[in-house]
């Protein structure tokens, strides 16, 4: 490591405990004054330190957005797996995770149900944004004027009797799922499969993914389906958890 590298290194571990002056961060490196006041404009010109007050120096916002990136960047899929898994082994059913990508929601993982019936869907699949529980959740999460633009944007299909079809009829139900904290796809999508899902947060509490119970009307109707919602929100603070957030 060059020399430099590790004393600005040293001086942002030590601003780490809290804000220090010149003079301080001179005798935790054990070199000149005009030394460290070099590597301090430098690492300020990149936002990693800033000046609080005259005589202080602290850490510069650019250390707190790398590490909210690096947090973000995390691989979601394989943080929540194991709730994923447990929800599957608890229900039987089958269970997804989406996320919204590029405008799209698009399942990235899967865990099949043990019954016979199979779902349509499979990994790098998009869901539809007007008539599934997960893309629901994904949207609802969004601020109000986003939400109108995507709603406004859709081309909403008639898959089945049920689904929603203005968007009108999509924000109001986008609204529900903001405040109920979780999605039902009431046979929207195919008129033998409903289904719930619930966000999984990251550390700020934004929402990262989506994860669902699909259940075939044969084997639960509505209210059995809607049975199942604690279990699902239990598995999904699990999963919140492992992605960082706390409430």
């Amino acid at each position: 490591m060059s020399q430099s590298l590790d004393r600005a290194l040293t001086l942002l571990d030590a601003l780490a405990e809290g804000p220090r002056t010149l003079d301080q961060l001179a005798e935790t490196i054990g070199v000149h004054k005009s030394t460290v006041l070099r590597l301090l404009r430098t690492l300020e010109t990149h936002r990693f330190v800033q000046r609080d007050g005259v005589r202080y120096y602290r850490l510069g916002t650019a250390l707190f957005d790398l590490a909210h990136r690096s947090l973000e960047d995390r691989d979601v899929r394989r943080s929540v797996e194991p709730a994923l898994r447990e929800l599957n082994a608890q229900t039987g059913h089958t269970v997804h995770l989406a996320s919204y990508e590029d405008g799209e929601v698009v399942y990235i993982d899967k865990f099949e149900s043990r019954h016979q019936v199979r779902m349509y869907s499979r990994i790098g699949k998009r869901a539809a944004l007007h008539c599934t529980a997960v893309a629901k959740v994904l949207v609802a999460a969004f601020p109000e004027e986003r939400r109108r633009e995507i709603a406004t944007g859709i081309k909403y299909e008639k898959k089945t009797e049920n689904t929603i079809l203005t968007p009108e009829a999509y924000l109001s139900e986008l609204a529900t799922v903001a405040s109920r904290g979780y999605a039902v796809d009431n046979s929207e999508h195919e008129d033998f499969i409903h289904c719930v899902a619930a966000p999984i947060r990251g550390p700020r509490g934004e929402v990262l993914a989506a994860m669902s119970l699909s259940v075939p009307k044969v084997l639960l109707d509505l209210d059995g389906l809607l049975g199942l919602v604690p279990d699902l929100l239990r598995a999904a603070e699990k999963a919140s958890a492992e992605c960082g957030y706390h409430r």
